[in-house]
């Protein structure tokens, strides 16, 4: 599997994993919202409407061919810290981290 296989499995155990936990259920931001939102949404947005509203369009796009990937990805080690002590989001954080990980190497 080419490295943009990879990048596409992980994306879809991603977002499968958001179903599965409820994060997939955030409510749409207001429109405001995405005005100076900063990294991850964390000024104006929690985690888990950020990878919906956010992060899941980005890498649609990138799946697409529409836009190039990113050269470097840390959106896990950001859930890592965001989601510490919620047990019910520990399987997203892992699917983060392994997209991640695809960027390393």
């Amino acid at each position: 599997m080419n490295k943009s296989e990879q990048l596409r499995q992980a994306f879809e155990n991603i977002v499968n994993e958001m179903k599965t936990c409820g994060a997939w259920d955030a409510p749409a931001p207001a429109p405001e919202a995405y005005e100076n939102m900063g990294a991850f949404g964390m000024k104006t947005m929690a985690l888990e409407q950020w990878l919906k509203y956010v992060f899941v369009p980005a890498v649609q796009e990138c799946v697409d061919g529409k836009r190039p990937w990113p050269p470097t990805s840390s959106v896990g080690a950001h859930a890592i810290r965001e989601f510490d002590g919620a047990n019910d989001r520990a399987e997203l954080v892992s699917r983060l981290c392994e997209f991640d990980h695809l960027f390393r190497g």
